[in-house]
């Protein structure tokens, strides 16, 4: 695959190769990997993604925080959907438009081919119309970095890395979005409406081993190695074991149980 997602199901993987002895799980994870149309060719068992496709099975198994994170010596504090998207699209271009600064906002922009950039572009209805970036930064410690040195600047990564660098003292703060406090509660409702989804795309009719896998990922041992990165997604009361959830345009990931 490629993405944030590696650390997490390496994790899940070792561990299943600790109770399935003999079982070996192989990764292909690069940005060049066609992750979907490998499952498809039979080439690979499991993509990872945050899009489904009609022809697969998407088994979710996590959600994805995204922040809106920036310096701490800037006041906003709180903003509004509305002013998250004028602000990633370019139109709104000075912090004081937000009872900010008199300052110019820096955005700093994330790769468009890394999962979290369409996540984040989805989950507020801009696919494709965020304001073109001329040095974007590839990792969430990168742009944590240059948010924590630059008064002006604003850009988003992954909840889990926002509240622990705010935790650990570095300082940029995590904002307040439509007055709900971005954390894994609100993650999982819903109520915090910045995320999106990890998915486990396979074959409609996965092989014995995958299907060991994906459900190794949903178990309780699999949630709580999920729990260090992102938030475990649970089965709301009645529903399917595959859900047809709002997806993310990713670039695909691919690991194969072999």
């Amino acid at each position: 695959g490629y993405g944030p997602e590696l650390p997490v199901v390496q994790d899940l993987a070792r561990a299943f190769e600790r109770s399935h002895l003999g079982t070996a799980i192989i990764f292909e994870w690069d940005k060049t990997v066609k992750a979907v149309e490998r499952v498809k060719a039979g080439a690979a068992h499991i993509a990872v993604t945050g899009e489904a496709d009609p022809e697969l099975r998407a088994v979710p198994i996590a959600w994805d925080g995204i922040a809106v994170v920036v310096n701490f010596a800037n006041p906003i504090r709180e903003m509004t959907t509305p002013q998250v998207k004028a602000l990633f699209m370019g139109q709104m271009t000075r912090w004081s438009d937000i009872d900010g600064a008199d300052a110019n906002v820096e955005i700093i922009h994330r790769t468009p081919d890394y999962n979290l950039t369409p996540g984040f572009e989805t989950s507020l209805g801009i696919a494709g119309k965020l304001a073109a970036a001329a040095r974007p930064a590839r990792s969430d410690q990168k742009a944590l970095s240059q948010v924590s040195g630059k008064d002006a600047a604003v850009t988003y990564i992954s909840l889990t890395a926002a509240l622990k660098a705010q935790e650990d003292g570095i300082p940029i703060r995590v904002v307040t979005i439509d007055k709900v406090e971005p954390g894994a509660p609100t993650v999982e409702n819903g109520r915090y409406t910045l995320r999106r989804p990890v998915l486990f795309l396979t074959a409609p009719q996965p092989d014995p081993l995958t299907e060991a896998f994906v459900s190794f990922a949903r178990s309780p041992e699999g949630m709580r190695l999920i729990r260090s990165t992102y938030v475990p997604y649970t089965e709301p009361a009645g529903s399917a074991t595959t859900q047809k959830i709002q997806p993310t345009p990713p670039q695909g990931g691919a690991d194969t149980p072999s």
